[in-house]
């Protein structure tokens, strides 16, 4: 024990004691209370128009949810069988032998021999590539004429042969003649006599088949 004894003591911590609180890099009181950020008065006044408005709509959503809920289903059950009805409807048309008979694809006979005199008139100048683009264009018409909705306006001529709601024989035929057009578009040279005799006797197969019965 020292010599000044436990009283020496415990006046030399009290000093330490004290020396330590009148330091001012200590904080021993206790920090005031934080007050919380003001809200804007503008940000009350759409908070309050918000639940003035949507309030009542999401109240009357919470109570008839129900009704709701099963409206949702039956759109979402309506919309899977027209979807389902568009992709396949042709195809168990076909499978029951119902579908479509040839001539309410094929044009009138007045309408074929129009246009392929109208051909024929420019493969004898010798634009065959002209003469076969003409009978493309026809052809997408009369689709377009007899099947209202089959057709969309990026429908490229590829799509377009190879179409399920066309008859096989519709689809033999604008696929040839199409093949043709592609070749002198794309390929930039006209097409030759051969191109345009096979192109003629696509759309007049099929165009005129009745004829040839």
């Amino acid at each position: 024990m020292s010599a000044g004894g436990p009283n020496s003591v415990d006046a030399a911590a009290t000093r330490d004691w004290e020396a330590i609180r009148a330091s001012s890099d200590i904080q021993f009181a206790p920090m005031p209370p934080v007050k919380p950020p003001e809200t804007p008065a503008w940000l009350e006044w759409l908070s309050k128009a918000l639940r003035a408005v949507f309030g009542p709509v999401a109240e009357w959503l919470v109570a008839a949810w129900p009704w709701v809920q099963k409206g949702l289903i039956v759109l979402a059950v309506l919309l899977v069988a027209f979807l389902a009805w568009r992709l396949l409807g042709p195809l168990v048309a076909r499978w029951r032998g119902r579908a479509p008979a040839q001539d309410a694809w094929t044009p009138s006979r007045e309408e074929a021999l129009a246009l392929l005199e109208d051909a024929d008139r420019l493969a004898a100048q010798g634009r065959f590539g002209e003469a076969a683009h003409l009978l493309l264009l026809r052809s997408v018409g009369q689709i377009r004429a007899r099947r209202p909705g089959t057709l969309v306006p990026a429908s490229t001529a590829r799509e377009i042969a190879s179409l399920p709601q066309l008859p096989q024989a519709a689809r033999t035929a604008f696929a040839v003649i199409a093949e043709r057009v592609e070749r002198c578009l794309f390929g930039l040279r006209d097409l030759d006599l051969g191109d345009w005799q096979a192109a003629r006797a696509a759309y007049s197969d099929f165009a005129l088949a009745d004829l040839r019965a």
